[in-house]
């Protein structure tokens, strides 16, 4: 009751409100249309600029289910694609716990008899390959049906770390040959011509401008005519360096954490409580408090980033932790829609003006270790590295939903995922905070009366945008075709 009691419902009476709410429309909008376009532009920019080649040999263990695998597996129940080579193979990278796969194997059931008839009348043979890409989940998880998950109707197997043999002999990951700069995000499914190269991929569930371009690719493939589809053939190579990607989706994370409805609207106290200090300057070090100069802006800045990093590696190692669990449990996409339903109301008690404060503890911690000027030694360079701190922990009731999940995400992929993604939100959390209190140093009271003056409209668009964001993703978890016609 006493949240209920802090509700502020005349906000809904107030223009400003409903101007914020025109400008998250027109934000979430962009956002979203670049949220699922984004490993296919990431695809675009980290594109292999090789020779296309035949897809190495990838071996797996089956399902080994009679009348499915039987047909294509050894007598120990392996596949291999070698074996297929002469075939038009559709190679559909998924895993038990990956809502996103799901979509993908529901279009590919849903017109694999037709396909397996054109295939016929062309006398060309086709092959539907699930591979299991998360190492994670056994051959029995596989192969067990619940929740979203049903075992796909073709035949399906278990891959591993060095499941595919390079031309040299060596071996390696296929998901790390085949997933945007081998970053291991799934789905990837594609389409492999008869002799081998690959003519057609996708890397989600749900294409923003449908499957059109996917089936028809196929359809070419299915004449069996190779000079058909000769020029759509697509370079793959082992990457040099792996996880470029997740580095990315990292540094676009740091943007939203730092300048959360939650922790933004605080900044102008941390700018203006920075440049008092520096006034007083002579005087703090004339009552001894102060042993010597202020720290400079870029200074400030460093310390105040380190902070954040230190609260958000106390996070990602907890979710690390977690991360495994999570993949193994069954969960993940009953989790995905709780967070989605988290985000409506943690938006809906920021539009009404409700504090849930789900980190304060954190808050209380910072205060008890820092210092002021009545105390006996004054610490400033400590306490911008615990505000940092404090500044991450506030952000956390508008990004949580967001900041664990991906961390999350990353512990299924491995160790070199976490350190790479996480890399990229504390790079980007520093140079932004870094960045700032420079120009607030070099502006001054412009910056900060134009931060006063924007906090309020921050506050209001971020509530209706993490709303939007909450619906929008539960519609996507739930009814991918929706996604799909709203942004073909």
């Amino acid at each position: 009751m006493s949240l209920l009691k802090q509700a502020d419902w005349d906000v809904f009476k107030r223009s400003e409100t409903w101007k914020a709410f025109g400008v998250a429309v027109i934000m979430f909008g962009t956002i979203a249309f670049a949220g699922l376009t984004l490993f296919d532009s990431i695809d675009d920019v980290f594109e292999s600029d090789a020779e296309p080649a035949p897809i190495p040999d990838i071996a797996m263990d089956s399902l080994n289910r009679t009348g499915i695998e039987s047909e294509i597996a050894d007598d120990n129940g392996r596949i291999t694609t070698s074996s297929l080579r002469g075939d038009v193979i559709i190679l559909d990278m998924l895993a038990h716990d990956c809502s996103n796969c799901h979509f993908v194997q529901e279009h590919i059931e849903e017109n694999m008899d037709a396909w397996e008839a054109l295939a016929d009348e062309n006398g060309v043979n086709l092959h539907i390959l699930g591979y299991g890409a998360w190492y994670g989940e056994s051959v029995s998880y596989l192969n067990e049906s619940s929740g979203e998950y049903t075992v796909p109707l073709y035949p399906t197997g278990f891959g591993s770390v060095d499941a595919a043999t390079l031309p040299d002999g060596s071996t390696t990951d296929p998901v790390r040959l085949f997933s945007t700069a081998g970053a291991g995000q799934i789905p990837v499914v594609m389409v492999i011509d008869v002799e081998g190269y690959i003519i057609m991929k996708q890397t989600t569930g749900t294409p923003v401008e449908g499957w059109g371009e996917f089936d028809s690719s196929l359809e070419s493939a299915l004449t069996g005519n190779v000079s058909i589809t000769m020029s759509d053939r697509i370079a793959w190579e082992e990457p040099s360096t792996s996880f470029v990607a997740v580095f990315v989706l990292g540094m676009i994370l740091s943007i939203l954490v730092y300048f959360s409805p939650c922790a933004f609207p605080v900044l102008p106290g941390f700018i203006s409580y920075y440049l008092s200090l520096g006034a007083r300057e002579d005087e703090l070090i004339e009552e001894g408090k102060l042993k010597t100069k202020m720290p400079s802006s870029w200074v400030i800045g460093s310390l105040a980033g380190l902070g954040m990093w230190t609260f958000f590696i106390l996070i990602g190692l907890l979710a690390f932790a977690m991360g495994e669990a999570f993949a193994k449990s069954g969960l993940i996409h009953y989790i995905a829609i709780g967070i989605a339903l988290l985000l409506v109301i943690l938006g809906t008690i920021m539009l009404l003006g409700i504090t849930s404060h789900l980190l304060g503890f954190v808050q209380k911690l910072v205060d008890r270790w820092s210092t002021t000027e009545m105390d006996e030694t004054f610490t400033p360079r400590r306490n911008m590295y615990l505000y940092g701190i404090g500044y991450a922990a506030a952000s956390i009731d508008c990004t949580a939903a967001a900041v664990l999940p991906f961390v999350i995400f990353l512990g299924t992929l491995g160790t070199s995922a976490v350190i790479s993604g996480l890399s990229g939100l504390m790079i980007g959390l520093l140079i932004l905070m870094i960045l700032v209190t420079v120009l607030v140093g070099l502006g001054r009271q412009v910056m900060i009366n134009f931060l006063r003056r924007m906090t309020g409209m921050i506050k209001l668009v971020g509530s209706w945008m993490m709303i939007m964001a909450g619906v929008g993703l539960t519609i996507y978890l739930t009814q991918p075709d929706v996604v799909s016609a709203v942004f073909a």
